[in-house]
Formats: structure tokens, sequence, C-alpha cells
């Protein structure tokens, strides 16, 4: 059967779409992190969403998995195949065009494999701004960051990835295209079926492009990076900072000393902020379409009134637009300093934002019982609640540790982020790496309503096996 499938495959796609070759496959069977590798006897590559909708075509006939590739950037294991040798990857890295992009509407239509930092310079050589940014931009592609209901680091004024799309195109297991990808603001007709897709990490069937809603150019950025001495300190300041700057504040980032001391001796070419080393540090950034000076005196007052109430002990400002990524840098390169310094156990979680200090503290109380000598390296978009929660192996530990240990950490952890109510997965979503958990936590009878959705989309249960669900 799967000699026949492969050659109905081949005919149908042709061999240049079409990759069986085992070094050919190689290269796609394993995560960004090298922490998962599967297994698959073919590697779909289409150009066209007819060609997508061949491919689940057949096999779904002959109940082959599928499973959705984007830019492989993904930290839970979503795009990995599972060990099944039947596995084929499909992904979407050559649907890779803009279809068009309206000034008027400020609307963007898009290929579901265009590369999302690509995307965001399209819009600003239109004059627009496409608000979705990560740390991955120049590798993730539009399809995963929808599918993954991806946040990154403007949430705070801007939503999810969920509140910017106005429309989808995808291909369900069947093989039938769901023409979703209007660009209406308006359409009160019944249920709103993209959203089914988003967030679905290609459980329902495959996004294949996008119609993405554009905001007006932030021409003006500031930046301070602030030191605190607490995670309460830090809220202080936030409250602060969104009382006096409003919807001019863009990102409010937190991360602790060890996971600046990580980056530091990791990243080449950063240096030290401040002349003492402090427990935390805040960065926020402000943005406004005109008026660089009137900015840059907003954030200064802001910062003066901060560090006069005491809401942080030092301050460095942005002057230069160098100056500016220089600071951005010390925050984003923290998870290639990860990579670079081993395996981490990562999670991933949001929590009401009033009650994360209570959260850190008592999350590490519980971690240094069991795990006293792990090191703990907590960042993240503290603006909007999310905490990226990693630990990693203590000092002169194995590479091994983290594999030893994961699941007990994350059932400490994933236990005292249901205590203060909030969600095991705040963005990157479920994947293989949550699937256990999301089973524990989630309310059974959420589960219960997904089980019935995908049953409705896929009977044959082909897409993307063993993730979420």
């Amino acid at each position: 059967m799967t000699s026949d499938f492969l050659k109905q495959l081949r005919d149908t796609l042709g061999t240049d779409i079409v990759e069986t070759d085992a070094d050919g496959i190689a290269p796609w069977l394993t995560d960004w992190r090298g922490v998962y590798k599967g297994n698959a006897q073919a590697v779909v590559r289409p150009r066209t969403t007819g060609q997508v909708a061949a491919c689940l075509r057949l096999c779904n006939q002959y109940g082959v998995p599928v499973v959705p590739r984007g830019g492989n950037t993904g930290l839970c294991g979503g795009a990995t195949p599972d060990a099944s040798a039947a596995n084929v990857i499909l992904s979407l890295d050559r649907l890779n065009q803009v279809r068009s992009l309206d000034t008027v509407a400020n609307t963007m239509v898009a290929d579901a494999g265009c590369i999302l930092g690509n995307l965001r310079r399209a819009a600003s050589e239109a004059d627009r701004l496409l608000p979705l940014s990560l740390a991955a931009e120049d590798s993730s592609q539009i399809g995963g960051n929808i599918a993954t209901n991806a946040g990154g680091v403007n949430v705070l004024r801007y939503g999810m990835a969920r509140e910017l799309v106005l429309g989808i195109e995808a291909v369900l297991p069947s093989g039938e295209i769901y023409d979703g990808l209007q660009t209406l603001r308006k359409d009160n007709t019944g249920y709103d079926l993209k959203q089914l897709f988003i967030g679905s990490e290609g459980t329902l069937g495959i996004i294949t492009g996008v119609a993405l809603r554009l905001q007006a150019p932030t021409r003006v950025r500031a930046v301070v990076l602030a030191a605190v001495d607490s995670p309460d300190q830090a809220l202080q300041l936030l409250r602060l900072v969104f009382g006096a700057c409003g919807p001019r504040l863009q990102a409010f980032e937190f991360f602790t000393d060890q996971c600046l001391d990580l980056v530091l001796s990791q990243v080449d070419g950063l240096h030290a902020p401040f002349p003492t080393r402090h427990p935390a540090y805040v960065l926020v950034e402000l943005a406004d379409t005109a008026g660089e000076e009137a900015l840059q005196a907003m954030l200064e007052e802001v910062i003066g009134q901060a560090l006069e109430q005491e809401l942080c002990m030092d301050a460095a400002l942005s002057a230069t637009l160098a100056q500016l990524h220089s600071l951005w840098r010390l925050r984003e390169e923290i998870s290639e300093a990860q990579k670079a310094d081993g395996p981490h156990l990562k999670h991933d979680i949001s929590l009401p934002i009033e009650r994360i200090p209570e959260f850190m503290q008592s999350a590490e109380a519980r971690l240094r019982t069991v795990a006293g000598d792990a090191r703990l390296y907590i960042f993240g978009h503290f603006g909007d609640g999310n905490l990226h929660y990693n630990v990693s192996r203590p000092l002169g530990a194995d590479r091994g540790w983290a594999h030893e240990w994961e699941e007990r950490i994350a059932d400490l952890v994933f236990e005292e982020v249901a205590r203060y109510g909030g969600s095991i997965s705040a963005e990157h979503g479920i994947g293989q790496l949550k699937r256990r958990a999301f089973h524990q936590h989630k309310d059974p009878m959420q589960i219960r309503l997904m089980r019935d959705i995908k049953r409705l989309f896929d009977p044959n249960g082909i897409m993307n096996p063993g993730k979420l669900l």
C-alpha cells in the first residue's frame, strides 16, 4: 500500500514536489531545539494550494498521517513527526508570495509559507505596520504563526496573532479548500470558522493563506532598560508607565539577572548595561506615528518619576537606533543563549498579571525543595502576563539531567500555575511537549468539545497525529 501511495503521490504532484530519499528527508525530522526526532516516508513541498489539496486528498484516501511544517521555530515539537514511518511531512515553504497589499483597507493577503519578517518588511515598504513580532520572525512562517496563535513582544498593544487575522484559506483533510480569505472587518453571518484553525496546531487542516490587518507605521521608537529589585517593583513600574503613556506603550519585557548573565556569557558583542548588577530588568518600548522628540521626552519623564518614586533602581535610555537594538538584544538573545548552554526545561505560561510575583516566589520555593541546585531563568512579556519559566541543569550536571527531571518539574510548575488561575501554554501551543499536562489541567468538557470538532473536520485522524489531542 505504501508503494502504491507513493507512486500515486509522485505521479500526481511530480518528483520535484515529493522527496522520498532518506538523505533528503533526514533534515526535516527534528525540531529546532533537537529535542524531538521522528520518522517519515516523504516530504512534500507544494507550490500551490491546489497541490496541497491533492496531497491531502491522497493521504486521506490511504489513511496516511500528515505533519504540517512551517519554519520549524516552535518549542513544543508541534511540527515534528512521531516515530511512524508512514508520516508525510508537508512543508509550506514554497507557498511564499504576497497576494495583495491594500493601503486603503489596510490589509495584506499572503501565502502561509511567507516568512514573518519578510511580511513585516513588505508592509513597511508600503508605509504600513504588521504588528506581529517575535524573536524568530526571520525564520518563522506566517501559517505556523497563525496555527499556533503566536504572541511575541507586541501583544500588550496589538494582541495575539488571532486579533490580526481577518480571513483564512485552508485545506481540509478531505482535500476540500475552505475559502475564507475575505478582508472584511465586519461579518456577522454565523460561526466565525476561521477561529477554529487559529491555534489548532495543524490538527484540523492546513492553513495555506491568510488575510491580515495592518496598522499605521510607528515611525519613532524609544526604549529604556530599567533595573528593578523584584517582580513587585516591576509591576508598580508597569502601572506607572501604562497610566502615563497609554496606547504608545508597545512592549514591557522582564528578565532576571540570571538571564542577563547567560546572554553575556554565550552571545558575542553584548555588554552589561549598568556598572553594577541588579536582581532583574524591565525593557520598556514606546512607539508612535510621529514626534521622536516628544516620545523620547515622554519616556524620560516617566522614568524620571519612576526613579524618584523608587520604582526602579537605575535606567538606560536609547539615544540612537543602534542603542535601541543593543538593548533589545539583551532580551531577544536569551533563547539562543539557552540553546548554546544546553537543554532547558521550558515552561511557556501565563498568569493574572497581579499574581506573577506570588507565583514566582512560591514556584521557586517548591522547586528548591526537589531540585535545589537547578538553575532558573525567568523572562517574558510581563505586560501581558506571559512568563517563560525555564529550568536548566545544575552546574556540573550532564546534559541528560533535563530528560530525567522533565516531567517532575513540569508537574510542579503547572500545579502552581493552576493554583494561581493561569494557563500552561501562553503562546507556544501544546504540541508534543505539553500534551499530558494539557489533559491534566484543561477542563474535561472543553477537551470533549475539541475532540468533537476534531472528529468533524478529520474523521480519519490523519492531521498531525500525536499533537494536542
